[in-house]
């Protein structure tokens, strides 16, 4: 009797170690927490397209904010690297590189940057839509909503008596 209780334990133990990388087991469905990490300056297509050349250092800082690195031994250059590794969503990172002669702006290197709302979309790891309330009232909802109360009448303000008081000085 014990043989076969621990052929049957071993036999058990086996096939959890062989179903452990499956996706099905309920070890496959726990992942540990990954950490969001989030660096650099975000540049999409629209800030891109704010940047012309002959702009001045303060107006490109305006515009895309501090760079990433702004090295001592070239001057001339700004680098504004992003990265993002999110749990849920693909990780990206990108390079942006900024190029002055004295104060004015040369040239900007860039990928092909994504509009805001494609960079929204592709770090939001909530595909499916949100039960937002829609944030205007259709005229139906307008219609169906109760009267305002009217506002109590007002009471008039008490008149104070009249009251005749003597000079304070002399008078002569």
């Amino acid at each position: 009797m014990a043989t076969i209780v621990a052929a049957s334990l071993c036999a058990g133990g086996l096939a959890g170690c062989a179903s452990s990388g499956s996706q099905e087991s309920l070890l496959g469905l726990i992942t540990p927490y990954r950490m969001e990490v989030v660096q650099g300056n975000v540049v999409t297509a629209e800030q891109a397209a704010l940047i012309k050349p002959g702009m001045t250092r303060a107006q490109v800082r305006d515009v895309l904010g501090s760079p990433m690195l702004a090295d001592v031994f070239h001057a001339d250059r700004w680098d504004y690297v992003f990265t993002i590794y999110r749990q849920g969503a693909e990780p990206q990172r990108r390079h942006v590189v900024v190029r002055f002669s004295g104060d004015r702006l040369l040239r900007m290197d860039a990928p092909v940057l994504p509009v805001e709302r494609e960079f929204v979309s592709s770090i939001d790891v909530f595909k499916t839509p949100r039960n937002a309330p829609p944030l205007a009232l259709t005229p139906a909802q307008i219609e169906a909503l109760p009267p305002p109360p009217k506002p109590a009448p007002q009471e008039p303000e008490p008149k104070a008596p009249l009251r005749n008081y003597p000079p304070l000085e002399p008078q002569g």
